[in-house]
């Protein structure tokens, strides 16, 4: 039985190996079949300074577009870069880099999103959107006006975007600054027009397990793009 299990896995690994091949001539692939079980094998393979991709799987409809745990703990676990190919086959290459971004701490995070939009010759959309507490009620303490927290995260987007362009100069990057409801539904509906999101995995501070944040979590599943999740080197980052 276990033979037959690994006959079956060498079989699709070589499969997939010669589909990788076949897209792309001049890289090299190589297959392994592991015993081990999938997250760790799939991470230890990695390391800290690999990618690793990975589908949303799916017996078909609404399910087919939810990334599955496999894909979720990998994201959140992961020390390096994990891609989740996601979206449809129709849908449109747009020549865009989309990158999410709060303040200066996801720098980082910008500086991959601007290296892969570079590498591709691609342009970088730098999003930020904030919220309020729309229908907060007496209970919730005075928030400060609006227009100063628009203010200053425009600010950190504009230190954020400053030190990009002085490193890519060839690169084209524009910044939005989004009021929205909801973070997490302005960055799907924005990554319908974008070939890539990238992310920061935000981590929650003190959670148990290796949990990503509301908003990272939600684009995952829901994203019309492929998904990049940068890693959370703090690993106690936080989520709105």
């Amino acid at each position: 039985m276990v033979q037959r299990v690994l006959d079956a896995g060498l079989d699709t690994v070589e499969q997939a190996a010669a589909l990788a091949e076949s897209q792309a001539p001049g890289i090299r692939v190589t297959s392994v079949v592991s015993r081990d079980v999938a997250v760790p094998a799939l991470l230890g393979e990695a390391g800290d300074h690999g990618r690793t991709v990975v589908g949303t799987r799916g017996a078909g409809g609404f399910s087919a577009l939810l990334l599955g745990s496999v894909g979720l703990r990998v994201a959140a676990c992961a020390t390096a870069p994990v891609v989740v190919v996601r979206g449809t086959p129709s849908h449109v290459t747009t020549g865009v880099v989309l990158v999410a971004v709060r303040d200066e701490r996801d720098l980082d995070v910008m500086r991959f999103a601007a290296e892969t939009a570079d590498r591709h010759k691609a342009s970088l959309r730098v999003l930020s959107a904030y919220t309020h507490y729309q229908y907060a009620g007496s209970m919730v303490p005075v928030l400060g006006d609006l227009t100063d927290v628009a203010g200053e995260q425009a600010s950190s987007v504009t230190r954020l975007i400053g030190p990009v362009r002085d490193e890519f100069p060839g690169l084209t990057v524009t910044g939005d600054l989004v009021r929205a409801h909801s973070p997490a539904g302005a960055l799907v509906d924005a990554s319908a027009h974008a070939d890539l999101v990238v992310v920061g995995a935000r981590r929650p501070a003190h959670a148990l397990g290796t949990p990503l944040g509301r908003v990272v979590h939600a684009v995952l599943h829901h994203a019309h793009c492929p998904v990049a999740v940068f890693p959370d080197g703090e690993r106690h980052r936080f989520d709105d």
